[in-house]
């Protein structure tokens, strides 16, 4: 009970981080030890399907590690659940602070994630400079406009989907790019079950099918993989950076104008250009609390490992 109240807990977490644009949810899975297990549940699920449709209603259970993926799900519904409004409500009125704290628990995670890296090299450099450069890329390319129309929506699900479980990578801000965000936001919004479920199906075959390509990576090319995961979270920070000037925007489906392209400033120019307080001082200490939150967590999750093997 205490280990499935600790994975809901990494849930809510997940699902708090991918409320907010530019984050994502495979980062706090990385940071919080895991993304290895998730990967492999995830990859399992056909296999289990087969089971369950031979009536092998236990054997599909344990397969799939179903167990896992409820309890995580559940804490990732509860946070988009009750803590969307509110992380959407500080980022409208609070967004230095809210940035900065994520700069800080990104920041740090990209260290830890590099660490696991057993041995560098030249193929490991250049695998982490194509992680950065294609994660940098992201952030600046101009948003294009997909169509809605099925067959788009079944490969625009697959894509936003595959992001979210990519460390660095936001599946929201990918929607972004794609200029269906408002769309898709719309649908839920209005209920539209068509495509919802269009939408929906393309997110189940991409994360699937991606999960176990990537999980294939990370056992035969681990080291490789790693670099190239750690170059997109470092390269990600280019979205998270606090003070930004708005170059464009974008009609969301509320009919309210949001930020589309920005460009990042430095304090002192953000505040001569807005004429807004840069509340650096706030802005360094949560990105220090970003920082001290997650080295407390693999603190936390040593001591369990330190425990589970004495115990044994």
């Amino acid at each position: 009970m205490k280990n499935h109240f600790l994975l809901y807990a990494k849930g809510i977490a997940m699902g708090a981080a991918d409320v907010v644009p530019g984050v994502s949810g495979g980062t706090v899975a990385f940071i919080s030890g895991i993304y290895d297990e998730l990967l492999r549940s995830i990859a399992s699920v056909p296999r289990a399907l087969g089971l369950l449709l031979r009536g092998r209603v236990a054997a599909a259970w344990q397969a799939a590690n179903a167990t896992f993926l409820v309890v995580l799900l559940a804490g990732i519904l509860t946070s988009i659940v009750s803590l969307a409004r509110l992380i959407t409500y500080l980022l409208e009125h609070q967004p230095i602070p809210v940035w900065s704290f994520f700069f800080g628990l990104i920041l740090v995670s990209t260290h830890l994630v590099s660490r696991e890296i057993q041995r560098w090299n030249w193929t490991r450099v250049v695998s982490f400079v194509l992680g950065a450069a294609f994660a940098y890329w992201i952030t600046v390319v101009s948003p294009m406009q997909w169509s809605n129309d099925p067959l788009s929506l079944f490969f625009a699900g697959a894509i936003a989907i595959c992001a979210m479980i990519l460390p660095g990578i936001s599946g929201s801000f990918i929607l972004v790019l794609m200029g269906l965000y408002s769309f898709v936001l719309g649908a839920v919004k209005n209920l539209d079950l068509l495509v919802l479920m269009i939408f929906a199906s393309g997110c189940l075959v991409g994360i699937v099918s991606f999960a176990g390509f990537l999980r294939w990576l990370l056992a035969r090319w681990r080291d490789l993989t790693l670099a190239f995961l750690t170059g997109l979270m470092l390269g990600s920070l280019n979205k998270i950076w606090p003070w930004k000037e708005t170059l464009t925007w974008q009609t969301d489906s509320h009919g309210q104008q949001v930020p589309l392209l920005q460009e990042n400033l430095l304090p002192a120019r953000f505040a001569e250009i807005s004429g807004q307080d840069p509340q650096l001082v706030l802005a360094i200490v949560l990105a220090v609390a970003g920082i001290v939150l997650v080295l407390g967590l693999e603190w936390l999750a040593g001591r369990r490992q330190q425990s589970a093997g004495c115990a044994e």
